[in-house]
């Protein structure tokens, strides 16, 4: 019976290690807020890794199934905080440039893109987002 306690007591601590490496390989570096409403009308703040090209700024969903990702396509405008300044956005999809953003976030983000990529293996179906400034 103690061997099944200890045993339990290590699979619980190494989940629970590997929760707290994702969290830190997940808001080490730069993350920007994105505001959107749910489908009750609630507000939704989710956190998410954003790089700069070309004077854009892009966003990644992983796969196209995040709920972030569905709720800007279902509604144009929403909002991006960004070193504390909140501006309204509308997104165009860019897979086109796939694997330049994948190579710009993985060059911004290290060790914590390749750890997120494997946990999801997502990247080579991610989707970028360019942010366009909504007038």
């Amino acid at each position: 019976m103690k061997i099944l306690f200890w045993s339990a007591g290590i699979l619980i601590g190494l989940f629970l290690l590997g929760l707290g490496v994702v969290q830190v390989a997940s808001e080490r570096v730069e993350v920007v807020e994105m505001h959107t409403l749910d489908d009750q009308g609630e507000p939704m703040i989710t956190r998410l890794w954003v790089v700069d090209d070309e004077g854009q700024q892009y966003l990644r969903s992983g796969n196209g199934t995040s709920l972030w990702f569905e709720r800007i396509q279902e509604n144009d405008n929403f909002e991006v905080t960004r070193n504390g300044k909140t501006a309204v956005y509308t997104a165009v999809l860019r897979p086109d440039k796939r694997d330049h953003i994948n190579a710009l976030m993985h060059q911004k983000y290290t060790w914590g893109d390749t750890l997120i990529s494997a946990v999801t293996g997502a990247s080579d179906k991610a989707i970028p987002v360019e942010l366009h400034p909504s007038l």
